[in-house]
């Protein structure tokens, strides 16, 4: 599952919740990042243990690797982060509710202390996710419940490595830690496309050194042909997306709207067959179109692709040097929204 997808959950897990007014969601945070915390151990020591598998152990190897790799190469936070291990028996760590309203693509906001507003909310069960989706549809929203593999605290707490996301391949697991780093060297509440763009930035350029270190370009080659049908299936969304976008500005009635999004959508299933063929991208995304479109699915596309070719030339402008790279987003971080906004866009414009 792509970045965008899996949406990792941020958490901020403080001492002065009740202040915000959830209280019950804020203690099922507060058990379920705690359960979790409790059953980790040092890695070190899981590796050593004669109980632990020979995948488990070859796998966090390869963490260690790739976590000192971080802070040596990447210029990442050396602090106790994915320096634990432990495995929770379950695919899936957090389960994300988005919603949106029906005729509109802005995906409903949460607030939380330090994180600020996000378009999503991390359960650490299924069922109550599930809970709150259906009271949002009684009330007409639409909504998307979707598992993820790990979740970050922004530094608050040290995040473990856990069993939900060992077992991925070398490049997806290097991109995840990678980009989880990123999100704890800078994060900027209230602009989730800054800190997506920035973290995925980081995560492809860590990824592509990481494998230049290992000498393994058909890896790298894997992961740049991933990123490209990534490319392409978040474009054939966003296509669908500024058909809605047009038609939800019409002034047409309820009825005449709903018939129309329909069709969007029937249209979208045909073209999304058409661009498989084609070899835009295979059939790795055929699960998540199973599970049908609707607004709050299609609410986040936008939202962690937006800044990626900003990032990515700033990036470039430094020679790809991450150390200046991370002191100029520190700057713009301190500029009001409306000059961060232009700085960025001014480096893909045209001439």
């Amino acid at each position: 599952m792509t970045a965008w997808i899996r949406g990792l959950a941020l958490l901020a897990l403080l001492p002065a919740l009740t202040a915000c007014g959830d209280l019950g969601y804020y203690l099922q945070c507060a058990r379920g990042h705690l359960g979790i915390m409790a059953a980790t151990r040092p890695i070190e020591r899981v590796i050593a243990d004669p109980a632990t598998t020979e995948t488990t152990r070859e796998r966090l190897e390869t963490v260690v690797a790739m976590r000192n790799f971080a802070v040596s190469e990447l210029a990442l936070p050396d602090n106790d982060s994915y320096r634990r291990y432990a495995d929770i028996g379950s695919p899936y760590v957090i389960w994300n509710l988005v919603a949106a309203e029906e005729f509109s693509l802005q995906p409903y906001q949460w607030c939380f202390p330090i994180a600020g507003c996000v378009p999503y909310k991390g359960f650490f069960s299924e069922n109550g996710a599930q809970r709150l989706a259906n009271k949002l549809r009684g009330q007409s929203y639409e909504v998307d419940v979707y598992g993820v593999e790990a979740y970050s605290t922004l530094n608050w707490f040290a995040d473990p490595v856990l069993n939900t996301f060992i077992a991925t391949p070398d490049s997806r697991l290097a991109g995840l830690l990678f980009h989880e780093l990123a999100h704890q060297l800078i994060y900027i509440a209230d602009d989730t496309p800054l800190n997506e763009a920035f973290a995925m930035t980081v995560q492809n350029e860590g990824v592509r050194r990481w494998f230049e270190r290992q000498e393994d370009a058909d890896q790298w080659q894997l992961y740049v042909e991933q990123q490209r049908q990534g490319e392409n299936f978040r474009a054939f969304l966003r296509s669908i997306r500024n058909e809605l976008e047009q038609l939800y500005i019409r002034e047409l009635s309820a009825a005449q709207m709903r018939r129309e999004k329909l069709q969007i959508f029937s249209h979208a299933k045909e073209t999304y067959v058409a661009l498989k063929k084609a070899g835009q991208f295979d059939s790795r995304y055929d699960a998540w179109m199973s599970k049908g479109l609707n607004n709050a699915r299609l609410a986040g596309i936008a939202t962690y692709d937006e800044l990626r070719p900003e990032f990515q030339a700033l990036l470039i402008s430094y020679d790809n040097e991450l150390p200046r790279f991370y002191v100029k987003v520190r700057e713009l971080t301190q500029l009001p929204p409306e000059q961060r906004q232009a700085f960025l866009r001014a480096l893909t414009a045209e001439p």
